[in-house]
């Protein structure tokens, strides 16, 4: 018997019409548990570096983390992996809500889809009922008036729709697929597009057998007492302590996240004041670059909060989450959509607009499919090259004069690749080139040729620097949320804040932030293994399944949080019967990170690649910077440009890696790890 997964995926080929449910082979769960790990295995085996993304032999995996399903609070994640055409890499990105729970009780722990429709079509997952269907009455539909659609056809109104809109449908590669309160981005829609793959509908009513159900309602039940009583406690005014372990025998209730919404978006009830000045005042997007002026002030504050009261009618979870943290919009003249949490900050600051402008925008783009981390940036950029006079109205004829009307525009040219819009579709790194006249200069944005969190602060943050530059998922917030971001001001706050710390690995990163002063900055080994721990903690998730906000980035606000290195071994211990300790549960993340790395070499990702925009920073530091990648790669097991040794990957049991590295060519020789010498 399989525990915590169905052991079963299905494979479908929309060029044949075929439907197959394989048994999955249960020693890759022992090696990679699920999610980005198993999803990025079947990558490997089976997309070559020779599949042009869009060849029908590019796969597109949905994949569910090992806990998705079970009674652990907050694990609902689903893993979408493809080779994306912006970048020509792996890509895993990741969705909440429904979706992956429903599929695992559906009986598959993956859905993995190759081929191209010759017509458009959607699948229905109902229980062992699997078909291909028409879908060419829902195109130009999006966001969750197309999930509302599929349901009513289907007479299914607890099926769980994953849906593209208009951008996908004409292969925007900036596209994401929508699913109700969240969504896949990092160019995984345009890949659904491309196959003609509308939807992915499914409705599950069997049971997930777990190894220990009554030790793991137990563990369950302590985290949620304990968020429970986290809220009482930050309710009435108290500061949230820990005592560290999950443990039965706990009497303290309080290591768990407060409220969803205060954390993910900013506000804990809709119409209260919450404090916008980090993200308005640190970063700077696009348009609003000359606009520094402009910062947080208590009018705008109290501006905002009435806002909410006009737009906003609730809040949104995801499956067995007792936080509602995506804002449900209701705004005039638009469809109903859910604000998530960065796509909220990422119209305001791509133009310096007021709340209702990002409402707007958001829901626009939900209802066009559109990633929201990725589109203003575009946008923002567009408009810095027409006031530059790189482009002119000759290319953007009719172009309004107002900034939000610009924004409208530009969004419904881009879904629909009209004019200029055909360009933009592509993203900023390969827009700009194709312009040219000097319009790289524009590309404040990416890094490995994707739209990231464009920092536009002042000194160089060294451990933001190397998870921004050597990272593989094209979202800073996917890989940061176990180290603070900055230090705290005095040491006497620094030893309070570290007092409790449970969850690092290692008593090292204590003493690691109890050196940081203000305006320094940690060792570069201190830095590498900070970044370490970050990227593992998240590849964690990744294959589990849990949110990152529950195992990560409230302990950023000094909020003790539940699952962490030391806690979350025994949730898999007792879901699956497996023996995972903190060791093997800490080496599969980094077997998982390190085949990642591995596929994207092979796919021809090096040195040069990893490298942040020129202004990402006010001051750069050139030398600096290559020495904190030479102390990163190093630490990792990697030659100097970045590709994994031998003795690295064969250390993890990828040998099958290094193997084919070697007949590429790839790793000819043993390299003498950050020294470039051999």
């Amino acid at each position: 018997m399989r525990y915590a997964e169905t052991g079963v995926n299905l494979e479908i080929d929309l060029s044949r019409g075929s439907i197959e449910k394989e048994e999955s082979d249960p020693r890759l769960t022992e090696l990679y548990l699920g999610g980005s790990g198993i999803n990025s295995k079947i990558l490997w085996d089976r997309v070559p570096p020779e599949v042009d993304p869009f060849s029908p032999d590019n796969l597109l995996i949905f994949g569910t983390g090992i806990l998705d399903g079970t009674p652990v609070p907050a694990a609902n994640r689903t893993v979408v992996t493809t080779v994306s055409p912006p970048t020509y890499r792996c890509v895993n990105s990741f969705m909440g809500g429904y979706w992956g729970p429903e599929l695992k009780h559906a009986g598959y722990d993956r859905v993995i889809i190759r081929g191209k429709s010759p017509s458009w079509v959607y699948l229905w997952i109902h229980d062992d009922k699997v078909e291909i269907r028409d879908a060419s009455h829902l195109l130009g539909e999006g966001g969750l008036k197309a999930e509302e659609l599929v349901r009513e056809e289907l007479k299914e109104d607890k099926a769980q729709v994953a849906v593209i809109g208009l951008a996908g449908e004409n292969r925007v590669w900036m596209s994401s697929i929508e699913h109700d309160s969240s969504s896949a981005s990092k160019g995984v829609g345009v890949i659904m597009g491309d196959k003609r793959l509308k939807a992915i509908a499914v409705r599950g009513t069997k049971d997930i057998n777990i190894a220990r159900p009554a030790e793991l309602l137990e563990l369950c039940n302590v985290v949620m007492e304990r968020r429970h009583g986290q809220q009482r406690l930050m309710m009435a005014g108290a500061s949230p302590q820990a005592d560290g372990r999950l443990a039965a025998d706990t009497k303290a209730p309080v290591d768990m996240m407060a409220m969803g919404s205060l954390l993910t978006v900013g506000h804990a009830e809709i119409g209260k004041e919450q404090d916008e000045s980090f993200h308005i005042n640190s970063f700077s997007w696009g348009n609003a670059r000359e606009m520094l002026g402009r910062h947080w002030t208590p009018e705008r504050q109290k501006m905002w909060a009435e806002m909410e009261k006009q737009y906003a009618s609730g809040w949104a979870g995801c499956y067995n989450c007792p936080n509602g943290c995506r804002l449900e919009v209701s705004y005039p003249g638009i469809q109903k959509a859910h604000i998530k949490c960065w796509g909220r900050h990422g119209w305001l600051m791509s133009a310096y607009k007021e709340l209702d402008f990002t409402f707007k925008l958001g829901s626009i783009a939900q209802q066009l499919g559109l990633d929201d981390w990725a589109a203003p940036l575009v946008i923002a950029m567009a408009i810095e090259l027409y006031e530059a006079g790189i482009l002119t109205e000759q290319d953007m004829p009719g172009f309004p004069s107002d900034t939000e009307e610009r924004f409208v525009w530009l969004i419904n040219k881009i879904a629909r690749r009209e004019g200029i819009g055909d360009i933009l579709a592509n993203g900023s790194y390969w827009a700009t080139r194709q312009i040219g006249k000097g319009a790289e200069a524009y590309d404040h944005c990416t890094i490995k040729k994707y739209e990231q969190q464009p920092t536009k602060r002042g000194r160089l943050n060294h451990i933001f620097y190397l998870m921004h530059c050597t990272g593989e998922k094209a979202a800073i917030t996917q890989i940061e949320g176990s180290f603070p971001q900055v230090p705290l001001p005095t040491r006497e706050m620094r030893e309070a804040y570290v007092k409790d710390w449970v969850q690092v690995p290692d008593e090292k990163f204590k003493q690691y932030y109890l050196d940081w002063e203000p305006r320094t900055q940690p060792t570069n080994q201190a830095v590498a293994e900070i970044v370490e721990w970050n990227e593992t903690m998240r590849y964690i998730d990744d294959a589990t399944g849990l949110c990152s906000w529950w195992s990560g980035f409230v302990g950023q606000l000094g909020i003790r949080v539940a699952y962490h290195i030391h806690t979350i071994p025994a949730f898999v211990s007792a879901a699956t019967g497996m023996d995972v300790d903190e060791a093997e549960l800490w080496r599969i993340a980094q077997r998982n990170r390190t085949l990642i790395r591995g596929i994207n070499v092979r796919l021809g990702l090096r040195r040069v690649d990893e490298e942040a925009p020129g202004d990402h920073w006010k001051q750069r530091e050139p030398e600096v910077e290559a020495k904190l990648k030479d102390a990163y790669y190093e630490h990792r097991g990697w030659n100097n440009d970045g590709i994994p040794t031998k003795e690295t990957l064969d250390g993890f049991g990828l040998d099958y890696v290094s193997e084919d590295l070697e007949r590429r060519g790839i790793l000819t020789k043993e390299t003498l790890v950050g020294t470039g010498k051999t």
